[in-house]
């Protein structure tokens, strides 16, 4: 039994409309994601072209978002979300368009995923931004971060089921249509919530000189640096699952899509499984720990995968990489949150979105170029044997824990706050 107080977060109005719209939207996210990958293949039967569509599609998550970071800040998170989905709205209805016009193409794809990665490099850190402004910065906050992953990762489920059905018995561009009404949902929500006046940030400088602050700021914060370093490593050879996932599930298991929402369904309920532990948390001590463990457990889950070869099998497996990819994202955001300054909020999510989505692309294109050479099974032990890597690489370079209850794995938001401005500014003026 789940206890009451991992949904505590519930307690806000706005947390609940907020979870309620985004719950709709991103389960038609998922059927989008689900059916791009397989529209994509049918068109082109290739693993390459599905690794460029990813690369495109999360590549402005790598380069922009430390921009973003920088504007997110000094702005109202509020009405920012409000203009980043109604343009995820339109991306969704222009390729609805495109597909059930009969007239798609693969670079059509590929230029829509790529809009719709610039608009997620705002919209992304915007979203983890807003959530204390939601529910507040204590204990209610690292309960929302949960809440947030479960709803997720329950779409993650959700989604992939619906996209397979609608895919049976019509065609991708009706998952795309879908998608385009489920974001109605979430500005629905954004417009009814009642938000108290958020302070006034005074710019202290252009936003070059924010941006620089708030990359000197994680660099210099050990703890922030070192959980940064692995997620991005991390999430840059675990792309290589969903990548190959399409090409496993076609000519691996000699599936069809059903087969493949299958497969995406299984790693959603295994994540959606870590969600709600991180939820029933009372506290954040001791999780650096979990997030040691996640890597190891991923890899093995990861390249036991490559060697199933029959559905159930797989489906298992799937569920045992998904409880621990969503354990490490989840995981370090919540440490992140739970810690920083809120003033360097903005920034240091958009690094966070950097490490987790702007990375992506990179693993998932290269993991694209190794299929097409050496085969999706083998690509994906090889990008196993990458996650025990990085896995290594947090646990040697793991700062020491603090005695105070609260900083155990992250030391405080304020560490050397001081020094890291003036720094900043430092570098800033140079380099004006």
């Amino acid at each position: 039994m789940i206890p009451a107080s991992s949904f505590r977060a519930l307690g806000h109005r706005n947390f609940r409309l907020y979870i309620a719209g985004q719950g709709v939207s991103i389960t038609g996210t998922w059927m989008q994601q689900v059916a791009m990958a397989w529209l994509v293949f049918q068109l082109t039967g290739s693993a390459l072209w599905l690794g460029v569509v990813g690369f495109a599609g999360q590549i402005p998550a790598l380069l922009l978002t430390p921009l973003a970071g920088g504007v997110i800040d000094r702005s109202n998170r509020h009405r920012l979300l409000l203009v980043t989905q109604t343009l995820a709205l339109t991306q969704a209805f222009a390729l609805a368009l495109l597909t059930l016009s009969g007239v798609v193409a693969a670079w059509q794809i590929v230029t829509l995923a790529l809009f719709l990665g610039i608009i997620n490099a705002l919209d992304i850190p915007t979203r983890q931004s807003f959530l204390s402004e939601l529910v507040g910065k204590g204990q209610d906050l690292a309960n929302a971060i949960a809440i947030n992953s479960s709803v997720f990762n329950g779409a993650r489920l959700v989604g992939p089921a619906l996209a397979g059905l609608v895919l049976f018995w019509t065609n991708p561009g009706i998952c795309f249509l879908i998608n385009g009404f489920s974001y109605m949902a979430v500005l629905a929500a954004l417009l009814a919530m009642k938000l108290p006046p958020r302070p006034s940030v005074v710019s202290t400088g252009a936003l070059l000189g924010r941006v620089c602050e708030g990359l000197v700021y994680a660099w210099k914060t050990a703890s922030i640096r070192s959980l940064l370093v692995l997620i991005g490593l991390f999430n840059m050879a675990g792309m290589a699952e969903l990548t190959l996932l399409p090409v496993v599930a076609k000519k691996d298991l000699h599936g069809n899509a059903s087969t493949l929402a299958a497969l995406s369904a299984a790693a959603g309920a295994g994540a959606f499984a870590a969600a709600v532990l991180l939820a029933s948390r009372r506290s954040i001590v001791g999780l650096s720990r979990w997030l040691a463990a996640a890597p190891v457990l991923f890899a093995l889950g990861l390249i036991a995968f490559s060697f199933a070869g029959v559905l159930w099998a797989s489906i298992l497996l799937l569920i045992t990489t998904g409880f621990s990819l969503l354990l490490m994202t989840a995981g370090a955001n919540t440490l992140l949150q739970t810690t920083v300054a809120d003033d360097k909020r903005g920034r240091i999510m958009s690094l966070y979105t950097m490490a987790v989505t702007g990375l992506s692309p990179v693993g998932g294109l290269l993991a694209g170029l190794l299929a097409n050479h050496l085969g999706a099974l083998l690509t994906l032990r090889l990008a196993g044997l990458a996650c025990l890597g990085s896995s290594a690489l947090f646990v040697l370079r793991r700062t020491p824990h603090a005695s105070t209850p609260g900083q155990s794995d992250l030391v405080p938001a304020a560490y050397g706050e001081r020094k890291i401005v003036f720094t900043a500014a430092g570098l800033c003026r140079k380099a004006g």
